[in-house]
């Protein structure tokens, strides 16, 4: 069993037990259901409402770090056991996991291994199944992130992400990024930047502002280039220019380019679509009239249909991307977390002519 994806959001300490709080009520669908909650140092770990465990949390919080154990759901209403841990700063220096960390017990919770799906009787299609898959997992990794950085209208929480790594990587090498204000969507370039260059925590420096942050790079040496995480096996390298040019934009320019990029057609996932949703339709049908998967694993009507490494590679070349301004004013985007959100940034770096 292999835990994650990892979810992590940054806010100040002084912050840190409200975003805490407004993320269990949300995370945990049915209060009062208790959850498990520690301190490190601090009382024995034990179940308590959510305003309980709240209540003690804030109680010690200066002095210990908190971790709590709950059961939350995801958009099969599927409930899915998670660790939520909640960290001073002074213990955040050491860990760089960020403030905030959430994540579920079970990485297969979010991208199971297979599907049990009615084909019909047209044939299988690896790019059809793969279409099914992103579909799920991203509803989910947007569900969960939004749950963790942006409960309520507080804006408590500035910046965020989601990967399957075990720690807050170079937010374009994430498969999500959030931000409480549209305008700072660039943060992403910058973080990137100087985690890749510097070899800096992301979470160290994930709460700098936009002006830091432009220090930081424009000390850089002149032509400096990373090259962040992609996933494809190309290398599409990220200069120091590009990057102060991007935060010289506004962040509107920025989106408009991101939202552009991520309307372009990929063909190979187009074709995939239709079979799809047929798959899809035929599913819901199947499973509302009670049938169930015998137990050879083969139907008619329902299949057992593993994930290959061929919906993998499919995944990682043409998984589409999404871009949700949200009513608070923030913006969230998101993939599936066998891609990165790399490309995208390339794409629309790139039509800005930005890139040379």
């Amino acid at each position: 069993m292999r835990a994650g994806p990892y979810f992590y959001a940054w806010c100040d300490e002084a912050a840190r037990v409200d975003a805490l709080g407004a993320a269990l009520s949300a995370l945990v669908d049915h209060p009062p259901y208790t959850v498990g909650v520690g301190l490190c140092p601090g009382p024995e770990p034990h179940g308590a409402p959510v305003d309980e465990a709240v209540a003690t949390i804030r109680a010690h919080f200066r002095h210990a770090d908190a971790e709590v154990v709950l059961h939350s759901t995801l958009s099969s209403r599927q409930f899915v056991r998670c660790m939520l841990r909640c960290f001073t700063d002074r213990s955040e220096r050491s860990k760089s996991w960020g403030p905030l960390h959430l994540h579920p017990e079970d990485l297969q919770d979010f991208a199971p291994m297979y599907m049990i799906l009615d084909l019909g009787s047209g044939a299988s299609s690896v790019g059809a199944e793969a279409v099914l898959a992103w579909h799920k997992v991203v509803t989910d990794i947007e569900g969960f992130l939004l749950r963790l950085c942006a409960p309520d209208a507080s804006g408590r929480v500035s910046t965020g992400g989601c990967t399957t790594a075990w720690t807050w990587l170079a937010p374009v090498s994430m498969c999500a990024t959030y931000h409480a204000s549209a305008r700072d969507i660039a943060r992403d370039l910058a973080l990137s930047w100087i985690s890749l260059h510097d070899g800096e925590s992301v979470p160290r420096i994930a709460g700098l502002s936009m002006e830091a942050l432009y220090a930081r790079v424009d000390a850089a040496p002149a032509g400096a280039r990373v090259v962040p995480t992609d996933k494809s096996g190309r290398s599409i390298p990220l200069f120091r220019e590009t990057v102060l040019k991007a935060l010289a934009l506004p962040g509107s320019a920025l989106i408009e380019a991101l939202v552009a990029a991520a309307d372009v057609p990929d063909e190979a996932w187009r074709a995939a679509e239709p079979r799809a949703e047929e798959i899809h339709n035929l599913t819901v049908q199947a499973k509302a009239r009670g049938e169930q998967l015998p137990e050879s694993l083969k139907g008619p009507p329902l299949w057992y249909v593993e994930m290959t490494g061929e919906h993998v590679y499919f995944l990682v070349d043409h998984a589409p991307f999404t871009l949700r301004r949200l009513p608070s004013g923030g913006v969230m985007m998101a993939t599936h977390f066998y891609r990165t959100l790399w490309p995208l940034w390339a794409d629309a770096l790139s039509a800005l002519g930005l890139m040379s």
